[in-house]
């Protein structure tokens, strides 16, 4: 098991680097309709919560796609997400049925982005292991 120690840091910032780019198409499905359309091919959404959303989800992913201020980048896409779990899917279906309420994704990026807060972006731990070297 001390062996996969080593591999650690990059799994961290594999995990980062898929979970920024897949929120990110979040972001410009709802601007853009890339690479899905978000309102049935009838443009940008105009519901000022999802615009904002949208605006969160491109600059945070962003940021914690390059490793730019992810902690505090992390925190806030968590809460965007937790917001959008609690808020908007709880609604439609109960709190212990992620499934039954559309919610799974919302509550899985929430806990993700979570996990970043403490775990930062990876990017300290391979400059820390390679100072030792």
């Amino acid at each position: 098991m001390n062996n996969l120690e080593k591999f650690r840091p990059y799994a961290l910032a594999l995990l980062r680097i898929v979970a920024a780019y897949m929120f990110i198409l979040h972001g410009t499905a709802k601007f853009w309709e890339f690479p899905i359309s978000m309102t049935g091919g009838n443009g940008a959404v105009g519901d000022p919560l999802m615009i904002v959303g949208g605006i969160i989800e491109i600059v945070g992913g962003v940021l914690v796609l390059l490793g730019l201020f992810t902690r505090p980048a992390a925190f806030i896409l968590s809460g965007q997400m937790a917001y959008a779990y609690f808020f908007m899917h709880v609604a439609q279906g109960g709190l212990f049925f992620p499934l039954a309420n559309g919610g799974e994704l919302a509550l899985l990026y929430s806990v993700v982005f979570f996990y970043f807060v403490f775990a930062g972006s990876g990017a300290l731990a391979l400059d820390n292991k390679f100072k030792k070297n």
